[in-house]
């Protein structure tokens, strides 16, 4: 995402900060997952492509400069914004791995996923792995705060992946359901590296809870944005196994819209479609009755929130960043 965005003129200087951050991150990421062992490294190496967007590292880094408000942002950011933001994506890849293994995904990142290549059984270990060793790298910014709050949130991813399992094949699962799983398994991680981003960089309790809210705001138009990618996005373009959802029974926010709101014959249809997961016909249904329109309006409005608590923060470039990343969250197509 970060290294697609267009800035206007005065704005490249940053966009090229951001860039250079990032690429260290990456490495920091690289030397965390090196091992002795050329059957792990191997398996590290394949699973690094997951680091699609870096949407998790990139908040990191724009929250601690927009924290600061500052326009001469050049040694704002410091070691401990660069590990932060690596050990939020090394907790994400780790959920990835382990989602591919509950989805039976073949597709990732335009490749083959982990389990696909391996087995269930060694991308539960990788996805450990991950997990131990985003932990570990933690421990290295020597803030227990840190590790307390990272700790805790990835408690709350679990308990949200626990309770969509719980409701697989739910049909009866309401919208104040769905967004309470995406908030836990999705948007919790986003909105901490945001809040955590701000701290690093000094924040007031004020600054950084409106951090913390605009983040939690973007991980939930982020994940609507994604779960309409795979009701009616292209593989070839979002990289990634699609219709998945529909096939494991997670009944996502325009499935959950349309029954909510259908008259009975056509509601009738659509529990036929998604009892035989026929994902082409129930594809069309949705979006001829409007329920595609109505989430992307929920990812609008939850973008347009997030935008809100950004402008609590000081005008800065940071800040214009921020905002247009939150844009992109709803327009990206992968």
């Amino acid at each position: 995402m970060p290294r697609l965005i267009k800035l206007a003129e005065p704005e490249w200087s940053l966009a090229t900060l951001l860039d250079a951050q990032l690429d260290v991150v990456a490495l920091i990421i690289e030397r965390q997952l090196a091992s002795d062992l050329p059957a792990v490294n191997a398996l590290c190496r394949h699973v690094e492509r997951y680091r699609g967007k870096m949407l998790r590292p990139t908040m990191v880094l724009v929250s601690g400069l927009a924290a600061s408000g500052r326009s001469d942002f050049g040694d704002v950011l410091t070691v401990g914004h660069r590990t932060l933001g690596a050990v939020t994506e090394l907790i994400h890849m780790a959920t990835l791995v382990h989602d591919d293994v509950l989805d039976d995904a073949l597709v990732r990142r335009r490749g083959e996923t982990a389990n696909a290549l391996h087995g269930n059984e060694m991308a539960v270990m990788l996805g450990d792995y991950l997990i131990s060793n985003a932990f570990h790298l933690c421990s290295t910014i020597g803030d227990p705060s840190i590790n307390l709050a990272l700790g805790a949130v990835t408690n709350t991813l679990c308990e949200g992946e626990l309770l969509q399992l719980h409701h697989r094949d739910h049909l009866g699962v309401d919208e104040a359901t769905y967004l309470e799983i995406v908030r836990r398994k999705t948007a919790s991680l986003i909105g901490e590296a945001c809040r955590l981003g701000g701290a690093l960089s000094g924040a007031e309790a004020r600054a950084a809870e409106a951090l913390r809210s605009a983040g939690e705001a973007l991980g939930i138009a982020f994940q609507i944005q994604d779960d309409l990618l795979d009701l009616v996005g292209d593989e070839d373009v979002v990289g990634k196994s699609l219709g998945r959802d529909l096939d494991k029974g997670k009944l996502t926010l325009p499935i959950i819209l349309h029954l909510g709101e259908a008259d009975g014959r056509t509601r009738e249809t659509a529990l036929r479609l998604i009892e035989h997961r026929n994902a082409p016909a129930l594809r069309a249904l949705l979006i001829e009755h409007g329920a595609v329109d109505r989430s992307a309006a929920r990812a609008r409005a939850y973008v347009e929130a997030a935008k809100d608590h950004i402008r609590v923060l000081p005008d800065s470039p940071a800040r214009d960043l921020m905002l247009a990343l939150a844009d992109q969250v709803i327009t990206r197509r992968f």
